[in-house]
């Protein structure tokens, strides 16, 4: 882990992780292994793939057995093969067997978004767009994800509410319009904070420009609309297309000449990358 926010909060949320696989006990190893009893596992990738959460994949055994060693053959960003060794796990066969599904459950998830960011992210090689994600996050896993994401070749939107000033279309309706969200939020906010705000139409797109907000978010526009709204705005703002942006139409939207591309997919449409941990064997 090589994320601040990430070492500080991570011991946590895998506790908890911990709490909700094993309640009281693990009785299928209780049943099996009474005593404690050194032993061996092979980490293997079944996919080809990035991978991503190799060091939260260690804290978890770590956090159950201090004395737990990993030799870790593969980094967080790398690319593996199918059947590839990614690494050894040494220790008390009962930790190995305790921590298995919630230390996997870590890195395929995040190998997940790291694989399908990245084959995203490539999409865009050449362009001047920016593959960003969003807030569409597994509760109490955002910091794997959108470490992952990062891991992947995308860069991250906002971490949360108080991240930073996103004004969308239930607060233009709170607010009255356009125009007055975006002179609320500049007199609420101080001058240090960037403004952004979600469109829907190019009558917004013209107010949102010519009220004087930062970023201008294009919202569910078709490629054409997207590339008038870029020609209105004219470099007074920074633009952000978003709204149902996948691998299967990123291409249609990058010609628009939008900066930045948000997509919720990145994290909510992943699929995980096929991990196991084979031939366990007492040593």
């Amino acid at each position: 882990m090589n994320d601040i926010t990430m070492k500080l909060n991570a011991d946590e949320l895998i506790r908890m992780a911990l709490r909700e696989d094993i309640s009281s006990e693990d009785v299928s190893t209780n049943a099996v292994m009474p005593k404690a009893q050194d032993g061996e596992v092979e980490l293997i990738s079944k996919q080809d793939g990035i991978i991503c959460g190799m060091d939260v994949y260690e804290r978890v055994f770590k956090i159950l057995d201090d004395s737990v060693v990993v030799e870790k053959y593969v980094d967080d960003g790398d690319e593996v093969k199918k059947g590839q060794l990614m690494a050894k796990v040494k220790g008390d066969v009962r930790v190995l067997l305790s921590g298995e599904r919630v230390a996997l459950n870590y890195l395929q998830r995040m190998s997940g978004i790291a694989t399908y960011t990245h084959e995203v992210a490539a999409l865009l090689a050449g362009s001047n767009t920016v593959l960003l994600d969003t807030r569409k996050t597994t509760p109490n896993m955002r910091i794997f994800e959108k470490y992952a994401v990062r891991c992947g070749g995308g860069q991250n939107h906002r971490y949360n509410l108080s991240d930073g000033i996103l004004l969308k279309d239930n607060h233009i309706g709170a607010a009255g319009s356009v125009t007055k969200a975006i002179q609320m939020a500049k007199d609420y906010a101080p001058f240090v904070r960037k403004i952004e705000i979600e469109t829907e139409t190019l009558d917004q797109v013209k107010e949102a420009a010519d009220a004087g907000a930062d970023i201008i978010m294009l919202d569910n526009m078709d490629p054409a609309t997207m590339k008038e709204a870029v020609k209105i705005i004219a470099g007074r703002a920074k633009t952000e297309c978003s709204g149902n942006v996948t691998k299967e139409n990123i291409l249609n939207i990058i010609d628009s000449g939008v900066d930045y591309i948000s997509s919720g997919a990145l994290t909510y449409a992943a699929p995980i990358l096929d991990i196991s941990m084979k031939n366990l064997h007492v040593i």
